[in-house]
């Protein structure tokens, strides 16, 4: 089971998975270029890019993965399954974006185009958006990764992430393995919407809405959606 992080955060942000997970599963949570320990791409990189940079760990594997991804790392994990379909026996994308509005197309775009390289941006507008103003452990553990985050790093994945779209429709239609499509109730920017038309787009796809959770699902709301990843598994590897 392969599992990819989001922007600006890094492995540890899988931590409630890989402890539900890790003893049925061999489970692989690989730092995202230019997250915690990897290296920093030099110049400008694409989403596909960032997943090509992934093909070479599926290649190194005996069996086909499972590819697990939230955020930025559902839209990889996506990538991944339509590039790899004989390495990836199945796909679960949290939080995934799907066709934006041209309102907030532009406004992800504006945000990535103020980013600086050499200092971190202000963690507040983005926590306020994953957890409201509530305090708790997963909100601080969010503050330190951000704070923590190359900002060359940041600023490369984030303007990837804002100038991606999502899985094109005609990929979706095509992708043959099963898919599960999941996001937060209350998630604003990958809506409940987004994932159940891809959902609806894919063959062997379905869609789970994780009511009270928003854009942390992972962590806020681990025990519904490991619940809902071994569920998932019994059906891939029965």
């Amino acid at each position: 089971m392969l599992l990819l992080h989001g922007v600006g955060l890094r492995a540890e942000a899988w931590g409630a998975q890989i402890e539900a997970l890790r003893g049925s599963y061999q489970v692989i949570a690989p730092d995202m270029q230019g997250h915690g320990h990897s290296s920093c791409p030099s110049g400008p990189i694409t989403l596909a890019e960032y997943a090509q940079a992934f093909l070479p760990v599926l290649k190194e594997l005996s069996e086909p993965v499972l590819v697990v991804g939230h955020s930025m790392g559902a839209m990889i994990a996506l990538e991944l399954a339509c590039r790899a379909p004989a390495d990836v026996s199945a796909v679960a994308a949290f939080n995934a974006i799907f066709e934006r509005s041209p309102e907030a197309a532009a406004a992800v775009q504006a945000r990535a185009g103020s980013l600086d390289e050499t200092a971190a941006p202000d963690p507040g507008p983005t926590l306020e958006r994953w957890f409201g103003n509530a305090p708790s452990p997963e909100r601080s553990a969010c503050e330190s990764w951000l704070l923590a985050a190359n900002p060359k790093g940041y600023k490369l994945a984030y303007t990837a992430f804002a100038h991606a779209d999502g899985p094109r429709r005609q990929a979706l239609q095509s992708l043959a393995c099963p898919a599960l499509f999941a996001t937060g109730a209350l998630e604003q920017n990958s809506t409940p919407e987004m994932s159940k038309a891809m959902a609806d787009l894919t063959p062997k796809g379905r869609a789970l809405i994780v009511e009270g959770a928003a854009h942390m699902m992972p962590m806020t709301h681990a025990g519904a959606l490991n619940g809902a990843l071994l569920d998932f598994t019994q059906e891939v590897w029965p």
